[in-house]
């Protein structure tokens, strides 16, 4: 992208309203290649296993928070300018803490550690019989993270490499697999779909948007949006619809990709929901269907590709949070924070890959609520920004609920609270109503306020 940039500029071409559609097509790609990574294969495959035959209206849930959400981050954070300028409405404080937030779970909290328990689990197959798995784990995490940090140090040519190679191998292996999947459940070879499980077997629709959650996908947008506004800007297009416009449109061929690739993983595990129902992650569940169809071809392929996916997903979070924190905290280097990400993810990572998912669904349970409430009203930004006191409002109304409901569920998981009464809150969107409460009463008051307001005449008296 960037060779592209500087050559449309070395050639002195004038800026433009719009692209070529090959580079449109290209940004596409790029901004979906940001999003693609070992964890988002997880999700959907026991989406398809849990959910079985209620797996299209989970799916379709699944897309609104993992695919919609997302595409209008990008948007919403292209239209503020920044992630920083876009949270700061809600105030200076919580930009740098909600910003700093984004960044640890799409870093060392969840999505690092998440890498290697998911190149680990496609590993644990391999393994001999008689070995121990959690000493198995240790040694794996420790050669994997010293190895991503020393590549994280200098990424240079290697990790561009695995880029270009592990990218187009890893959709390959997805396209035979989700192929082998359908042909089977096509001719009929596969066991009928079993019927839901929890948590899906009440209101699998808004499951399946909780789920979406896991993905991280949404917050990642909003670290994403700057960054192919620039990559437009950087092709030649000046002006702000114009950008806006390309950025609507690779929003919309990243998020049809990533549908594409969701629907295919989840027919993968509607194929296994009768034979894998106790499953818990995804990555066992593409891992037999690999050994199932290819046999231990299959099985050692399915390590290798995403033991290189994982790697280079790990090298280049390691690198951003690194680059993020050092730049915010100046007498730290970006070596030290590169490394303290790197042991405290290591660490993380052997909880195993089920504690790391258990653990993200209270974290994202907190974050995701405001990070909605944000790209919404940043859709709806001219309207609030003329009363700027709904910002604070309704965003704190939303971090206030989604905080105490997360707490309560890492904790005390069986105590009861108020908050328990509100419509939704049964369904882990209790946030909803308080957060559109707060933002009406507030627009109203506001109004109220500034009709009341006695008018000034001329010299400042009033009138």
């Amino acid at each position: 992208m960037a060779a592209v940039s500087i050559e449309c500029r070395d050639r002195g071409e004038e800026p433009s309203g719009s692209l070529p559609m090959r580079q449109t097509l290209a940004v596409g790609i790029t901004l979906f290649s940001m999003f693609f990574g070992a964890g988002n294969l997880i999700l959907p495959p026991l989406l398809g296993v849990q959910a079985g035959t209620e797996s299209l209206p989970a799916l379709l849930g699944f897309f609104a928070a993992g695919v919609g959400l997302p595409v209008l981050g990008i948007v919403a954070v292209a239209l503020a300018g920044t992630l920083r300028e876009l949270a700061a409405r809600v105030h200076p404080l919580f930009a740098r803490v909600f910003v700093a937030l984004v960044y640890l779970a799409i870093g060392p909290c969840l999505a690092i550690p998440r890498t290697a328990s998911t190149a680990f689990e496609m590993l644990a197959p391999l393994l001999p019989a008689d070995s121990s798995v959690d000493a198995a784990r240790l040694a794996f995490s420790l050669a994997f993270f010293a190895l991503a940090f020393l590549l994280a140090l200098r990424p240079g040519r290697l990790t561009r490499f695995l880029g270009r190679v592990t990218g187009p191998a890893l959709i390959a292996l997805i396209v035979a697999v989700v192929g082998a999947a359908l042909f089977s459940l096509l001719s009929g070879g596969a066991e009928a779909p079993a019927a839901p499980v929890a948590p899906y077997d009440g209101n699998a629709p808004v499951q399946g948007f909780l789920t979406g959650y896991q993905t991280m996908d949404l917050l990642a947008s909003l670290t994403f949006g700057l960054v192919i506004a620039e990559n437009v800007r950087g092709l030649g297009v000046a002006d702000g619809r114009g950008v806006m416009r390309e950025v609507c449109r690779a929003g919309v061929i990243a998020g049809a990709l990533m549908m594409l690739v969701y629907g295919g993983l989840c027919l993968v595990g509607l194929e296994l929901s009768a034979p894998l129902a106790g499953a818990t992650n995804g990555a066992e569940v593409i891992t037999e269907s690999a050994t199932l169809h290819f046999g231990l071809l299959g099985t050692v392929l399915v390590a290798a590709i995403f033991l290189l996916a994982c790697l280079n997903v790990c090298v280049g979070l390691i690198s951003c949070c690194g680059t993020y924190f050092s730049g915010e905290l100046p007498r730290v280097s970006y070596r030290a924070c590169a490394l303290v990400f790197a042991v405290f993810s290591c660490a993380v990572s052997n909880l195993g890959l089920d504690a790391i998912l258990s653990f993200s669904a209270a974290l994202l349970g907190a974050l995701y609520p405001p990070a909605i409430v944000l790209v919404v009203m940043g859709m709806l930004r001219r309207p609030y920004d003329a009363l700027p006191s709904v910002w604070p409002w309704t965003v704190g109304v939303t971090v206030v609920v989604s905080s105490v409901e997360s707490a309560r569920d890492v904790l005390a998981p069986d105590l009861s609270l108020p908050l328990d009464a509100l419509p939704l809150a049964d369904l882990g969107l209790g946030w909803v109503l308080p957060a559109a409460l707060a933002a009406a009463l507030c627009c109203a008051a506001t109004l109220v306020a500034r009709r009341l307001r006695p008018a000034q005449a001329p010299g400042g008296r009033t009138s």
